[in-house]
């Protein structure tokens, strides 16, 4: 006889999805819509113990349920890239899963340039140190959580390049370059755990 086994431990994963100006106007928020989208389905449909939230930043983060993705468009707060208030609700959302395997997977085309100061945004390009420092500081707290943090870039700017470089230093993550036509194909569900693939 023959049994067919399933990892039973529960993840929780946040998509994070860069919403800023570049990406709406640039057409890349669309397929990285889709993901969102692909992965939600995905995860309904064949792991319902897993969760997966929809952090949606630019100016300002907040959460998206995944029915409402389909609908979401370019807004007067589409303005900069606030990973650092990205990453803190993101970090809040998966410490409502303790345990399991918790990751953040984050898609964007630009370096941070935006940090929070007691709830207010502070909007700076090109970015300051202060803001490259603030939110490398979420990273390290989302790090010390047991949170990976796996990144898809959609460009190759230098300075995008040169932070990623510094996030996985602290947090050992992933960063990919990924073509806008080509990321759901990065994107795949093992078991119960969000993975990314590697076929270079």
């Amino acid at each position: 006889e023959v049994f067919r086994t399933e990892m039973s431990t529960q993840a929780a994963t946040v998509v994070m999805l860069d919403m800023s100006r570049s990406m709406l106007n640039s057409g890349l928020f669309l397929p990285a819509k889709k993901v969102a989208l692909a992965l939600g389905a995905l995860i309904r449909g064949q792991f319902p113990r897993d969760r997966l939230h929809i952090v949606g930043f630019s100016l300002y983060a907040r959460e998206y349920q995944p029915e409402n993705i389909p609908n979401l468009s370019w807004s007067d707060w589409n303005v900069g890239t606030n990973m650092h208030a990205g990453f803190m609700l993101s970090r809040q959302l998966l410490g409502r899963s303790p345990g399991g395997n918790r990751q953040i997977i984050m898609i964007t085309d630009g370096e941070p340039t935006a940090y929070l100061v007691d709830g207010e945004a502070e909007f700076s390009y090109p970015p300051t140190r202060r803001t490259i420092q603030e939110t490398l500081k979420e990273v390290q707290r989302c790090t010390r959580e047991g949170i990976t943090i796996n990144t898809f870039m959609l460009e190759r700017s230098p300075w995008l390049m040169q932070f990623v470089e510094q996030m996985t230093k602290i947090n050992r993550g992933r960063a990919f370059f990924a073509a806008p036509e080509k990321l759901g194909e990065y994107v795949v569900v093992a078991g119960t755990k969000v993975y990314v693939r590697d076929d270079d």
